[in-house]
């Protein structure tokens, strides 16, 4: 009842008595998923922000991807009306990113606009189009876009000239009615890259270390869907201080498998989880290397100039003429046995152009086609989109087997993934080193080296912990101005410098020497990959 009552105050010729502003114009926001919210929340701010006009949301329902949706949409602020009720209600303009779904029976003038990078999937079923064999491509294809022989969209909007010409085969009739208005993804993507340091920073990429976005859409013939294993064994072969590893997921992984089972799945994998949202933007931005498939990720990447690889090639499914098809074509396929970087070759610039005609100016477009179906003046503030946000990226430290390596005052360090034991494929002269918040009881058990991240009682922590845990022989804990690192035969060692479970691998090293504490060299110089630092160290 009460959700009646507020359907009431916000549509409908009642809606004016219980509303406190009273725009001029409603727009319906037709979300048929997640992954169409995002590319409508592209969108709907160019008008959004104007207090002339008001927008409503409403889900479809048709997707198989539908569950969950409406509570994304609560949880980011925006309540939903029933699609019956939208049907039944007369609005000034509708805003689909997607087809499906009863768009015909909308009272509004609809415009649709991509929820990819451009149109490049065959229509589900592989129909035939009426262009001789060639199979139909979703969006692009009389099969979306008609119904009963009339046109559903009022505009169509596209993001370049080449998918102007595809609809003009298909439907010259369609044709007639799309605008090429630009990407409105790319040009936030575009409006990020001056923050691409701090992109970087937020998914914990230091300084020189090597990130690398494993991009995945969704289905069986996806790269998740052919080798579920692939973060894994990418992530695991090579040193965590020289690469980190990062993957994106289409949503409709998460909301297919749910976001628990996914979490599980790629726990013990090495690799950061990117928030399924949005996150794949600032990642695209700010990796040195992606890794992907036949989504749009990889595409837009690629057109930013972040060198690609892809882990499949996909030939059912992709229109070998669209962007993504000729991408398809020209990228090189990964190869795990050769080093990654060496594997990377030039995508030509005449495919990346085709993601979007008008790089910088979709706003602008957009919102002046915009404001024309809605029969309203333009804003007379200049139209913009935002860069796309910083992503919050939960990491955790792992487990590490580490090579420590000590020369005269330098120690070089290389650490892997503890998870190699599992395989049986731990490196040669490494130790393990465990952090405190270690789920793995075992690990605790057999780790060599322990860290504890947090400020405590330094002192009494390495002693009783050394005490409960025969196998380990260093311990380390931060104080308020370092680190207190201690052995099993009462040697302490206060050190200053960043990276506490590098130097407390420094001193075991030192220890395997056989070596006094007492000659510890100071300052000591530790190198982690790329990283050098200099760490002071006080015996006693």
């Amino acid at each position: 009842m009460l959700k009646r009552l507020w359907w009431k105050a916000v549509v409908g010729r009642h809606a004016p008595q219980w509303t406190t502003v009273a725009p001029e114009k409603t727009v319906l926001a037709v979300v048929h998923n997640v992954t169409a919210a995002t590319r409508l929340l592209d969108v709907l701010p160019l008008v959004a922000d104007d207090h002339r006009v008001r927008v409503v949301w409403t889900c479809t329902g048709s997707s198989p991807f539908s569950p969950g949706t409406e509570e994304w949409l609560r949880e980011h602020g925006m309540d939903v009306i029933p699609w019956r009720q939208a049907l039944r209600t007369r609005f000034d303009a509708a805003i689909s990113a997607s087809y499906g779904g009863k768009l015909h029976a909308i009272k509004a003038p609809l415009v649709v606009v991509p929820h990819g990078m451009g149109y490049n999937k065959y229509s589900p079923g592989n129909r035939k189009s009426e262009i001789g064999n060639r199979k139909s491509v979703f969006g692009l294809s009389v099969r979306w876009l008609f119904r009963w022989g009339r046109l559903i969209p009022s505009l169509i909007v596209l993001s370049h000239h080449e998918q102007l010409d595809r609809l003009r085969a298909a439907s010259p009739t369609a044709a007639d009615i799309a605008v090429v208005a630009g990407d409105p993804c790319f040009d936030r993507m575009l409006a990020g890259l001056p923050l691409r340091e701090t992109y970087r920073a937020a998914f914990g990429a230091a300084p020189g270390q090597r990130l690398v976005l494993i991009s995945s859409t969704w289905g069986k013939d996806s790269l998740y869907g052919q080798n579920p294993d692939l973060p894994r064994l990418l992530a695991h072969g090579l040193p965590q201080d020289e690469y980190k590893f990062v993957i994106a997921l289409h949503p409709n992984v998460w909301t297919a498998h749910q976001s628990w089972q996914v979490e599980r799945w790629l726990a013990r994998s090495g690799v950061a989880l990117v928030p399924p949202e949005d996150g794949w933007r600032a990642a695209a931005i700010a990796a040195d290397l992606v890794i992907g498939d036949h989504g749009s990720v990889p595409f837009y990447a690629a057109a930013l100039g972040t060198p690609l690889l892809l882990a499949t090639k996909q030939h059912d499914q992709v229109d070998p003429a669209s962007p993504v098809g000729l991408l398809n074509a020209a990228a090189p396929l990964l190869d795990l046995d050769r080093d990654l970087l060496e594997q990377v070759a030039p995508i030509p610039r005449t495919i990346t152009d085709l993601t979007t005609s008008i790089p910088g100016d979709s706003a602008k477009l957009l919102r002046t086609a915009i404001y024309a179906i809605m029969n309203l003046g333009e804003p007379a503030t200049p139209a913009e989109h935002r860069a796309v946000p910083i992503p919050t990226v939960t990491t955790r430290k792992e487990a590490q087997l580490v090579r420590a390596t000590l020369t005269d005052s330098t120690v070089d360090i290389t650490r892997w993934t503890a998870e190699l034991l599992r395989d049986n494929a731990a490196p040669p002269d490494t130790h393990l080193l465990s952090g405190t918040d270690e789920s793995k009881h075992n690990w605790l058990e057999l780790a060599e080296v322990l860290v504890h991240e947090q400020v405590g009682a330094p002192e009494s922590w390495i002693e009783t912990t050394l005490k409960a845990l025969p196998g380990c022989l260093i311990a380390a804990m931060p104080t308020t101005s370092g680190w207190l690192i201690g052995d099993r035969d009462g040697n302490r060692a206060r050190c200053v410098g960043e990276d506490g479970r590098a130097i407390a691998s420094a001193l075991y090293a030192w220890t395997m020497t056989g070596r006094p504490w007492s000659d510890l060299p100071s300052p000591l110089t530790v190198n982690t990959g790329p990283i050098s630092s200099l760490w002071t160290v006080e015996p006693g």
